[in-house]
């Protein structure tokens, strides 16, 4: 019984930390908890509609469509060696979100965000041919690699929500483990590689 509630709560963590979501909720943060909301709502309705359609909707669609031609099961996708087209799916629909942010003179440090997501996964795809990283962790690992960011550049104090962060990535990765899909070394490596792109990029971004 005790080991059923783990592996539900498990898959409650992994469903609603989904890797895909992360550049989002970076954007709904810093228009909810930084001078960012001050700007128009339609404004903000209208890069987050960008940011969802070409980081969210067009990847799930892609990737569903090319496992239901495979006839894969959401667990046969998970393989190593079954992952590259979902990958390249990703890679397409963050560089057109790119390049579309480019066309509307968005922000740069907006534009630095979906750099870091889209550079973080090429660093997966790059690793993915020998080696399995846990893209969970690449995506919870870039939200506190942005909170770290937009910190230092927005100069403000942002202890408690990195506490949260950290533990919320810490049951994250430990329900990535106890589903079988990652091991230690995965998770941590993804957590880093998240981390490290979203600070790199968002910093370079403001300068």
């Amino acid at each position: 019984m005790k080991n059923k509630l783990l592996i539900r709560i498990a898959k409650v963590m992994s469903t609603l930390f989904m890797p895909l979501y992360a550049p989002m909720w970076v954007f709904i943060g810093l228009f909810l908890f930084t001078y960012l909301r001050l700007l128009p709502w339609g404004y903000k309705i209208f890069i987050i509609s960008i940011v969802y359609v070409f980081t969210v909707f067009m990847p799930t669609v892609g990737i569903t469509l090319f496992r239901l031609f495979k006839k894969w099961t959401h667990l046969e996708l998970s393989h190593r060696e079954h992952r590259h087209m979902p990958y390249v799916v990703a890679l397409l629909s963050y560089t057109a979100c790119l390049v579309i942010m480019t066309r509307i003179n968005a922000a740069m440090f907006f534009r630095g965000v979906v750099m870091a997501a889209l550079v973080s996964q090429i660093i997966c795809v790059i690793i993915n041919v020998w080696w399995k990283v846990s893209t969970h962790m690449v995506g919870i690992g870039g939200l506190v690699g942005a909170l770290n960011a937009f910190s230092i550049l927005f100069f403000y104090n942002p202890v408690w929500p990195f506490c949260v962060l950290l533990l919320l990535s810490g049951v994250l990765g430990t329900s990535r483990i106890i589903l079988r899909q990652h091991s230690l070394a995965q998770v941590l490596t993804g957590f880093g590689i998240g981390y490290v792109c979203a600070m790199v990029f968002i910093l370079i971004s403001w300068m």
